[in-house]
């Protein structure tokens, strides 16, 4: 199970038993000092002792490298801001795979429908649904019925 932390943290944990190492405090102790297992405390010291302080060192996050990078996810977000008429398409409404294709047209990178929502919230994003109004709706008639017609036939107060 992994512990708890973020990889500096972790490292910063590990630091702390080098020095405490270096004082000639027991696995034991340290372990019980820092809150982890004993055998985690003497991993590390073995470590410690066969790579110095190199040994102790935060390990890259594992997983695939993202297809797009800080600097990718910049542009796709400025492109994004610019609207989907910009991008080509008939209405201003972004959707998944409209979005997938144009990462697939601006960095030649294939994203799945379903994996967009993640990048999406990762670049600050969250999903809006449009409000719907009908085609032949008529503003100025609407106005003049809510103006003229609605206080005639609303209910009065009776005094």
């Amino acid at each position: 199970m992994r512990p708890f932390g973020s990889p500096t943290q972790l490292e910063h944990r590990r630091q702390q038993a080098a020095i405490l190492f270096d004082k000639g405090i027991t696995p034991v102790v340290i372990a019980r000092k820092l809150k982890v297992d004993r055998r985690s405390v003497r991993r590390w010291k073995a470590n410690y002792r066969k790579q110095g302080a190199k040994g102790l060192k935060a390990k890259p996050a594992p997983g695939r490298p993202p297809r797009i990078n800080a600097r990718g996810k910049i542009k796709l977000e400025q492109a994004l801001l610019l609207g989907a008429k910009h991008a080509g398409f008939p209405t201003d409404l972004w959707t998944c795979p409209r979005v997938a294709a144009l990462i697939r047209k601006t960095f030649r990178v294939a994203y799945h429908n379903h994996h967009i929502p993640r990048l999406l919230r990762s670049l600050g994003w969250s999903p809006q649904k449009p409000e719907r109004l009908a085609r032949e709706r008529d503003e100025a008639a609407i106005q003049r019925w809510v103006k003229v017609d609605w206080p005639k036939i609303k209910k009065k107060p009776r005094h």
